[in-house]
């Protein structure tokens, strides 16, 4: 049921495209993945999200766990029929939302007991936990249980943490019990090449078609999350995506591809959205600022988006500042579509041996953070 093949790889920089087959279909790399947490990418209809060009998205198995059950979503015929979805799903395992959620948890070998932020009750998530749920949620793709690390952990705390990921994951691969659900396994080891490359030298004992980077993104600096990825480049194998964990900025994207990443995910997009700011080329608009207050031009006129074909700055301002539910949803509808036309674009460049052009015009061109072109 799955199987994932190289298309094209780039003569000028060594990036490729992909295509993974799953049951759901196929899944075109480089690739972005909305988020829908909670079986939703918030404000969103499936229909947006499938005009906005995402061909997959991602649900977290933490939530869905709390809220409304995996019994129930199985019942419903797995997130698929529940969330109306007909396209690939990818499940996280929630290991990064115990890490985010650590004041109120509690870690040991046999796995993590923690107090539910929705009524306080108490719950204990194993590896097997975990497992159990995600076959239940019936997602093409799941994670394994891991356990992330803060990006300014210690160095015993890192190989610690790593020790447990790598014993998890044992135990989620003997606990795996579908052949329509691809388990990925997770790279671990905080900012220690040594611990990366020893995690992953591991993972790829587990990893039958795509495997994880997880534990970036969690609050280092940019330069030293490339640094990871450029230690663990020489060891990827060739046949299987690789899939970077929680990345979603644009210059991100951009980098993670020169550095052969074939799969991204983030919520970003769309909390950026429901606070009113947009992605373009030349950076964030803050819409909601008062200059845009009679701009009367698209949210992005280089964007074929819903919301840049029909509506003005002046409008979308307007929405954001009385607090419209429109406004969000309108932002979020152009924030992905603007990172998928990116994933495009860059396929594009892929294909035409221009990717390391792409690579310098969109870098010299892109700065993070606001602009009011």
């Amino acid at each position: 049921m799955f199987k994932y093949e190289v298309i094209k790889e780039c003569k000028q920089s060594g990036a490729r495209i992909g295509k993974l087959t799953t049951p759901h279909g196929e899944i075109i790399t480089p690739v972005f993945m909305p988020v829908g947490t909670n079986a939703t990418v918030k404000a969103l209809t499936p229909r947006d999200i499938d005009e906005a060009g995402a061909s997959i998205i991602l649900s977290n198995t933490y939530h869905l766990y709390l809220r409304p059950g995996a019994d129930l979503v199985e019942k419903a015929g797995g997130l698929h029929n529940f969330m109306q979805w007909k396209k690939p799903i990818l499940t996280d395992s929630g290991g990064f939302q115990v890490f985010s959620l650590s004041a109120m948890r509690k870690i040991n070998d046999d796995g993590v007991t923690f107090s539910s932020y929705i009524d306080g009750s108490r719950h204990f998530m194993s590896p097997e936990k975990a497992i159990e749920v995600e076959n239940k949620l019936g997602a093409d793709i799941i994670m394994a249980f891991d356990e992330c690390t803060e990006g300014n952990a210690d160095y015993a705390t890192a190989r610690t943490a790593l020790r447990r990921t790598n014993l998890w994951l044992d135990k989620c691969a003997k606990a795996h019990k579908r052949d329509d659900q691809m388990l990925f396994p997770i790279v671990q080891g905080n900012m220690y090449k040594d611990l990366r490359i020893e995690s992953i030298k591991r993972v790829l004992d587990y990893a039958k078609c795509g495997f994880s980077i997880g534990g970036l993104s969690v609050g280092e600096p940019k330069p030293v999350m490339y640094e990871m990825l450029d230690t663990l480049r020489p060891y990827y194998p060739d046949d299987q995506p690789r899939y970077l964990m929680g990345v979603g900025s644009p210059d991100c994207l951009v980098e993670g591809v020169m550095r052969g990443i074939d799969m991204f995910d983030c919520v970003l997009p769309t909390r950026m959205a429901r606070n009113g700011t947009a992605f373009t080329r030349d950076g964030n608009l803050t819409i909601r600022n008062a200059n845009f207050a009679e701009d009367f031009l698209p949210v992005d006129p280089e964007c074929d988006c819903y919301c840049c074909r029909n509506f003005s700055r002046a409008y979308i301002r307007h929405l954001i500042k009385s607090n419209e539910i429109l406004g969000g949803k309108l932002l979020s509808i152009h924030n992905i579509r603007f990172l998928t036309h990116l994933m495009e674009d860059i396929r594009q460049a892929i294909m035409e041996d221009r990717f390391g052009d792409f690579y310098n015009e969109f870098t010299a061109r892109y700065k993070w953070g606001k602009s009011d072109k």
